[in-house]
């Protein structure tokens, strides 16, 4: 078993109405009772039990489990390898408000892009002052909705942005976001945010101009990037904004590195995190003074490995092969879910996405090998749209309708609100690894 560091708020063994208090603001925040007291198979095998109960009444619907345990030995991690950084939630990763709550009382900060996710957010008693608005191109009642609820920390990248903010929340703090190099990654936005470092000083002129508050920098190398380098150029192209800035009386002292490039899962090939933290500590240290702050925006790395995706075979297709002596050998598989809903992450990333049985033949094989033959096949979503296909070439056991499968590592960006065709967002069984061991 880990041992919690002393240092870490300890979520109580027993849930109540509130936890323990966290840092920044003495406010309490309100728990739902409701986590599933047992393990992820555990969870699974109940589920499947009610859901073969009660086919009939339609409880045959995908669903996930969600490990809250999983959030907290990421955060020990965390704390371990980068205990420089801040980490900031990034909502948009996964909004599941039990998610929101588990890392307020460990000490998070929180990443916001929109309104709605700031109001979500201080909903559930979060300080404003834990807030983070980072969108270089806010809409106006948002900015608005910001400046009345006391959001002050905010990105910027634009000179029209500049003059939106002055009028609109002329108290903000502001972080200029600066393009780097996110060819390494699974993920780009370097086309669409940030500003070039020729661009940095009429930038910085203008916000004297009008006696902005501007106090650090902020860069992302792209979702899913594994490459050192890249943050160690981002790195020190900071340093010279940083520099840039005292020479025209400004006083940086908070860099915000991002951090959705930070997998939360080890890949054969990469860096692990532990490599790539070691190696971004290093830079760090080595250009900026302990007087300056330094933050991540970090949603995947939190979030990924929390969920496991379950879902239901609704129908199938045995596809004759070339071989007469061979036939139906290749299957075509549909599923109670697609790429419109928990799958979408896989029209952004090019992961290997591992589908494994779950049940079949009514018996739990949740972690289990099937010691049966595997055959080609494609998993199809449950929308009518053509292209809403999970894999197109994988091999599973011979499986029929009302047989599991799923597929694990799926809390980054899976958590979605798409009612395409009429589907609603599969139900959550929550459980907690950690506490309950």
């Amino acid at each position: 078993m880990l041992i919690r560091p002393s240092q870490i708020p300890i979520l109580p063994k027993e849930p109540t109405s509130s936890v323990p208090e966290y840092s920044s603001n003495k406010q309490p925040v309100h728990v739902s009772p409701i986590v599933f007291k047992g393990d992820i198979k555990e969870a699974i095998k109940k589920k499947l039990e009610l859901a073969a109960l009660n086919e009939k009444l339609g409880q045959d619907d995908c669903f996930y489990v969600l490990d809250l345990g999983q959030l907290y030995r990421q955060h020990l991690k965390w704390k371990r390898c980068l205990p420089r950084i801040k980490p900031y939630y990034a909502v948009q990763c996964n909004p599941d408000i039990k998610i929101i709550k588990y890392l307020a009382t460990l000490g998070l900060d929180f990443d916001c892009i929109t309104g709605p996710e700031m109001k979500k957010v201080m909903d559930l008693g979060i300080d404003a002052s834990r807030i983070y608005y980072a969108h270089t191109c806010k809409q106006a009642s948002y900015l608005r909705f910001a400046a009345d609820h006391s959001v002050k920390t905010m990105t910027f990248d634009n000179v029209d942005e500049l003059y939106k903010i002055k009028a609109l929340s002329p108290n903000a703090q502001l972080l200029l976001r600066i393009i780097t190099d996110d060819s390494k990654a699974q993920w780009g936005t370097g086309n669409k945010f940030g500003a070039s470092l020729s661009a940095v000083e009429s930038l910085l002129k203008i916000a004297k101009k009008l006696a902005l508050d501007v106090i650090g920098v902020s860069f992302d190398v792209g979702s899913g990037c594994s490459d050192t380098s890249s943050y160690q150029v981002a790195l020190e192209n900071s340093r010279k904004v940083f520099d840039q800035a005292k020479n025209l009386g400004f006083d940086f002292h908070l860099l915000d590195i991002n951090g959705d490039g930070f997998l939360g899962i080890d890949q054969p090939g990469k860096p692990s995190f532990r490599q790539l933290a070691a190696n971004i500590s290093k830079t760090l240290d080595s250009l900026f003074t302990p007087d300056v702050q330094v933050m991540a925006e970090t949603g995947r790395f939190y979030t990924a490995s929390t969920l496991t995706v379950c879902c239901q075979i609704v129908g199938r297709k045995m596809l004759p092969t070339q071989n007469e002596n061979d036939v139906y050998r290749n299957y075509m598989y549909f599923v109670n879910d697609g790429l419109h809903g928990s799958f979408a992450p896989r029209l952004l990333y090019q992961d290997v996405l591992n589908l494994k049985v779950l049940m079949k033949d009514n018996v739990c094989m949740y972690r289990k090998t099937v010691k049966e033959p595997t055959y080609p096949c494609s998993v199809w979503g449950h929308t009518c749209e053509p292209g809403d296909c999970l894999t197109e070439n994988t091999r599973l056991p011979l499986l029929t309708a009302g047989d599991w499968i799923y597929a694990e590592n799926m809390g980054a960006y899976t958590i979605a609100n798409s009612h395409f065709c009429g589907f609603q967002r599969p139900k959550t069984v929550y459980v907690d690894t950690y506490r309950n061991l």
